[in-house]
């Protein structure tokens, strides 16, 4: 049997030529499209975080933000562009005749500065002839400002008093661990039979409100102020007057009532669609052009702001705060409050009654000519009747620790 023949393996075909590539389909140009998209928009995610991380988480971050964005601008704007030159003017005034009236009389003394914004009181300090100014703020930008306006005050007048500036929150921590504070003075205890802080003078202009906004933090204040002043020392300031806000809450309470139905009936007052119900609290708005104040929730119809703390509202000034939230400060339970630590009231003015109390005192009448609140020539006060209606929110005060 012949023996069997084997298979032979078919030959391999020719390679296949190579492919030719082909251009990039639509569809594939579209999902090169979608991807760069996609990327756009998780870099922008990221940003977003980002800025959400940094942003104020509280009121106090919030003004500190504010304050440090507001530019500063030269005195010689301030005298000649400022829209609110006279209201400028004035406010420095009164503040200068409340250093005067409430300060030691006798060269040397130490001031604790609360919320010392840019510097902007320093001059006035350097005629009462102190020793040393600690000036604190929470807003960073402006305790550079104020220290760059140290300097150059050092530079043309010798002799200048020494000052230091921190960026502190003085409503929401304690003041004791402050080097500079510390080794003038701080008495952690608050006991009346001891000699307290080391500090003459403690000043806190236009920003005490922002501690009502609630009662740790009044009182977190009210501790740094009593720890710092040392036995006979005094505490001054200037803060939005409350007798202002009763006022103007209650006239809107009134006018609201008197354009309410004089009856209703039951069905009427228990449902919101009803041409006879009940109008929802309406936002209180008041001001001028250059100043508006505005509460934007319920406000006690009987003008009293009980419990004394978190009763916001937001306050405009033209060139200096925008919609800013400030707290009310009622004053008898501020009042009350601060003689929990032995500070006991001397001196409360409302900011126009002061005009008419001091314009003819023979050192403040002058005065008011050298910071351009009265024509030295004519006489005549050179506030405009908007100034002055904006300047009448506030009232000075000065507390004394016994």
């Amino acid at each position: 049997m012949a023996p069997e023949k084997r298979a032979r393996s078919p030959t391999p075909p020719p390679p296949s030529p190579p492919r030719k590539r082909k251009r990039p389909t639509g569809a594939a140009r579209i999902s090169a499209s979608h991807v760069e998209e996609a990327r756009r928009r998780a870099q922008e995610r990221e940003q977003a975080i980002q800025q959400q991380t940094a942003a104020p988480t509280g009121v106090a971050d919030f003004v500190a933000q504010h304050y440090n964005a507001v530019p500063q601008r030269g005195r010689e704007w301030r005298h000649t562009e400022s829209k609110i030159r006279g209201l400028r003017s004035y406010n420095n005034w009164v503040k200068s005749v409340l250093i005067s009236k409430c300060s030691p009389r006798a060269a040397g003394a130490k001031v604790l500065d609360i919320g010392c914004g840019k510097g902007g009181d320093l001059q006035k300090w350097a005629s009462r002839r102190i020793d040393l100014y600690v000036g604190l703020d929470s807003a960073e930008v402006s305790i550079k400002q104020a220290g760059e306006r140290h300097r150059e005050m050092l530079k043309s007048r010798k002799g200048f008093f020494h000052a230091e500036f921190l960026v502190r929150d003085c409503f929401g921590e304690s003041l004791h661990d402050v080097p500079i504070i510390a080794d003038v003075g701080f008495d952690r205890t608050l006991d009346a039979r001891w000699g307290g802080g080391g500090f003459d003078v403690v000043s806190m202009m236009f920003c005490m409100h922002y501690a009502f906004e609630s009662e740790e933090k009044a009182r977190i204040m009210l501790k740094n102020v009593a720890g710092a002043l040392k036995k006979g020392g005094r505490f001054l300031g200037v803060v939005p007057n409350s007798d202002v806000l009763t006022d103007k809450v209650k006239e809107h309470h009134g006018k609201q009532t008197k354009s309410e139905p004089a009856a209703r009936t039951p069905e009427a007052t228990s449902n919101p669609e009803s041409p006879t119900a009940p109008p929802p609290d309406e936002p209180i708005k008041w001001g001028n052009s250059i100043y508006r104040v505005e509460f934007p929730g319920k406000t006690p119809a009987d003008g009293i702001f009980r419990p004394p703390f978190g009763w916001k509202y937001f306050y405009f000034l033209e060139e200096a705060v925008e919609q800013v939230p400030e707290y009310v400060v009622p004053w008898e339970a501020f009042r009350a409050l601060a003689e929990d630590y032995n500070l006991e009231l001397e001196y409360r003015v409302p900011f126009t009654e002061v005009w008419t109390a001091e314009k003819d005192d023979p050192e403040y009448g002058p005065l008011s000519e050298r910071m351009r609140v009265r024509n030295r020539n004519t006489g005549e006060l050179q506030v405009s009747p908007e100034e002055m209606e904006a300047a009448s929110f506030y009232h000075a005060f000065c507390f004394h620790k016994s």
